[in-house]
C-alpha cells in the first residue's frame, strides 16, 4: 500500500507564486553546485585538499536538494501525491545519508583548516590528497551505513493508519508516528546515536575552530 504525501501548497495565486519561487532556488542551487565542482575539476589550481573537500560538500549540497524539491514540484502541478514503500525509503536513505555526509565533511574540513593555520610546514604532509580521499570516503561509508540501517529499520514497522505524510522533511520520528506497532524502543536507539553521532562532531568543529582562533590571537603581538 503506498503512502500518501499531502499537498505543500493550495492551488492559488500567492502559493503558486511561492512555489515558483522555491523552484528557481532549486534550479539556481543546482547551476551553482555544478558550476563549483566543474571549475574545482577543471582548473588545476584548485587541485587541492581544501578545494577537494568544498567540491564534495557542493556535490552533497546538490545531491540533498535534489531528493526534495522534484518530488515536491512533481506533487504541485500534477497532483501526483502517491508514493510506494520502495520509493519513500530510498527518499529516506539518500536525505539521511547525505544529511549526515555533510557533518562528516564539515569536521574534516575544520580539520584541514587547523592544519593550513596552526601546522603550515607540514600542511602536505598532514593533509594530503591521499587522506583527503579516505576521509571523504569514510564519509559516504558512515552516511550511508547511518541512513541504509535507519530507513532499513523504519520501513520494516507494519503501517496499518493514515498513511498520509509531510512531502517536505522525510524524517525517520515523522514516519514511526504512522506506524500500528510500539516503536519505542528503536526512537530511543535512534536519538540516542544521532545526538551522540551530532555531538561527537560538533564538539571536534568547535575545539577545532577555537585552536585556530587561538592560534591567531598569538600572531597579532608577533607581527606587532
Amino acid at each position: 500500500m503506498n503512502f500518501i504525501l499531502l499537498e505543500l501548497c493550495d492551488h492559488t495565486q500567492n502559493h503558486g507564486f511561492l512555489f515558483s519561487l522555491v523552484f528557481m532556488t532549486f534550479i539556481a542551487s543546482l547551476l551553482g553546485n555544478a558550476l563549483m565542482n566543474l571549475l574545482i575539476h577543471t582548473d588545476p589550481r584548485f587541485h587541492t585538499p581544501m578545494y577537494f573537500l568544498l567540491s564534495q560538500l557542493s556535490l552533497m549540497d546538490l545531491m540533498l536538494v535534489s531528493t526534495i524539491i522534484p518530488k515536491m514540484a512533481d506533487n504541485y502541478p500534477m497532483n501526483s501525491r502517491s508514493i510506494s514503500p520502495a520509493g519513500y525509503g530510498s527518499w529516506i536513505f539518500l536525505f539521511l545519508t547525505l544529511g549526515r555526509e555533510e557533518c562528516f565533511i564539515l569536521a574534516a574540513m575544520s580539520y584541514d583548516c587547523y592544519v593550513a593555520i596552526c601546522q603550515p610546514l607540514r600542511y602536505h604532509v598532514l593533509m594530503s590528497l591521499k587522506l583527503c580521499s579516505h576521509l571523504v570516503a569514510g564519509s559516504w561509508l558512515m552516511g550511508g551505513i547511518d541512513g541504509l540501517m535507519q530507513a532499513s529499520a523504519t520501513l520494516s514497522f507494519p503501517y496499518c493508519h493514515s498513511r498520509e505524510i509531510d512531502p517536505f522533511f522525510h524524517e525517520v520520528p515523522l514516519l514511526l508516528s504512522l506506524a500500528c506497532a510500539d516503536t519505542t524502543v528503536f526512537e530511543l536507539f535512534n536519538y540516542n546515536c544521532c545526538i551522540l553521532m551530532l555531538l561527537i562532531l560538533l564538539t571536534l568543529i568547535v575545539a577545532t575552530y577555537n585552536l585556530i582562533l587561538a592560534a591567531v590571537l598569538r600572531m597579532h603581538p608577533a607581527s606587532a
